[in-house]
């Protein structure tokens, strides 16, 4: 992301909207520069999943994990990255990251609160640092959890190595059901990502999870992503 200033008037900015109310099915428009040659190009689709863990990176590039992003299947393709992804009322809801290589029609963006966050963050600091847990989980519904025998929440599939939960104990395998005694739930609507957003680096929180079959309370102090 980056903030740029345009020394130009009577310029109409666009509306962001709030990515906490999005729901799986809703119309999304993305628009872009498709293939970094063909500017302005407009697809849509509908969200496909909220809260989706992602590895982001290309030929030459650094990988990166992006936790809470959204998963659309409107068209997103090299060029568009930057891009805005628009409700069918005009509002920016996600700015679009990265598409699968491996797949079609499977491509992501960030929550715009997210990037409200940032820029509130850059107000105050001069910096676009979050904070960082460094955990990918996929989201136990109520359905999953009567199939598999487990509690509804996140169930943490990987943590990066000398992540702030790596060293505060938590393991592939957790199900993650309380950060701050705030459920996990499995809708969604509070994710392990939306919750670790709305904190600061340096805090520390108390995650409870199920390991195991019983459960185990961890505090994790939060920190800058390098």
């Amino acid at each position: 992301m980056a903030i740029l200033k345009i020394d130009q008037n009577n310029l109409a900015p666009v509306e962001l909207g709030d990515s906490d109310q999005l729901k799986v099915g809703q119309t999304v428009i993305a628009i872009g520069t498709a293939l970094g040659e063909f500017r302005s190009t407009v697809t849509k689709g509908v969200i496909s999943g909220l809260g989706r863990g992602i590895t982001a990176g290309g030929v030459g590039v650094a990988s990166e994990k992006l936790e809470g992003v959204i998963q659309t299947d409107a068209a997103i393709n090299s060029g568009n990255s930057g891009g805005p992804l628009f409700n069918i009322m005009g509002q920016v809801i996600g700015v679009n990251v990265a598409v699968s290589q491996n797949a079609q029609n499977i491509g992501f963006a960030l929550p715009i609160n997210l990037v409200k966050n940032s820029v509130d963050n850059f107000r105050k600091t001069g910096e676009f640092d979050r904070p960082y847990l460094g955990v990918m989980y996929q989201t136990i519904t109520e359905n999953l959890a009567l199939k598999n025998n487990l509690p509804i929440g996140s169930y943490i599939q990987s943590v990066a190595s000398g992540s702030p939960a790596e060293k505060s104990g938590l393991k592939s395998g957790d199900v993650v059901v309380e950060i701050d005694k705030e459920k996990i739930m499995g809708d969604d609507k509070i994710s392990i990502a939306k919750t670790i957003s709305r904190k600061k680096i340096g805090d520390e929180v108390i995650i409870k999870l199920v390991r195991n079959g019983k459960y185990m309370e961890f505090v994790v102090k939060l920190e800058k992503k390098i």
